[in-house]
């Protein structure tokens, strides 16, 4: 396969006459057929031919699929934070065929985002985040802010 390359590129590359004046009679002398000038019989160089449009489709099949995995995660991240919808990445999910989902490591972390904020919203997460209040500063700074407020009060007040 690289060879099929090398040879084509580099007779692409003397055709285009870079080398110099010498180069003149080797074009008139090159054959007018791409098979004979990759070195190749005509059915060789069909079915190469065919072998890179093959390629290029399943690249080309494969990198929307990506684009619209991409558009889902996307479109999933928006409704779960309730932010606007993009007609691009709706668009890109109909171009792949509808059938396209988030893949599987996504769909697992979402799934465990899910159950963490599940875990959040419900009272013993809530309980678990005044466990891990440090109630030392709490009353610390509660202290601070009732005897300013008491130094504030004795300043403004006669009576205090």
């Amino acid at each position: 396969m690289a060879f099929l390359m090398k040879s084509m590129l580099s007779n692409q590359v003397k055709n285009l006459g870079l080398g110099g004046g010498g180069e003149e009679g080797k074009e008139e002398s090159t054959p007018s057929d791409p098979a004979a000038a990759a070195g190749m019989t005509r059915e060789e160089y069909e079915e190469y031919q065919k072998q890179v449009v093959e390629e290029k489709m399943e690249r080309d099949a494969a990198f929307a699929q990506k684009k619209a995995e991409r558009a889902c995660l996307r479109v999933h991240l928006r409704e779960k934070y309730r932010l606007p919808k993009s007609e691009l990445d709706e668009n890109q999910i109909h171009m792949a065929g509808d059938d396209v989902g988030l893949p599987e490591d996504l769909q697992k972390m979402v799934a465990e985002d899910q159950v963490e904020e599940e875990d959040k919203d419900s009272i013993l997460g809530q309980l678990q985040n005044i466990q891990n209040m440090d109630m030392d500063a709490i009353k610390e700074k509660a202290q601070a802010t009732f005897t300013e407020m008491k130094q504030a009060a004795e300043q403004k007040c006669s009576v205090m």
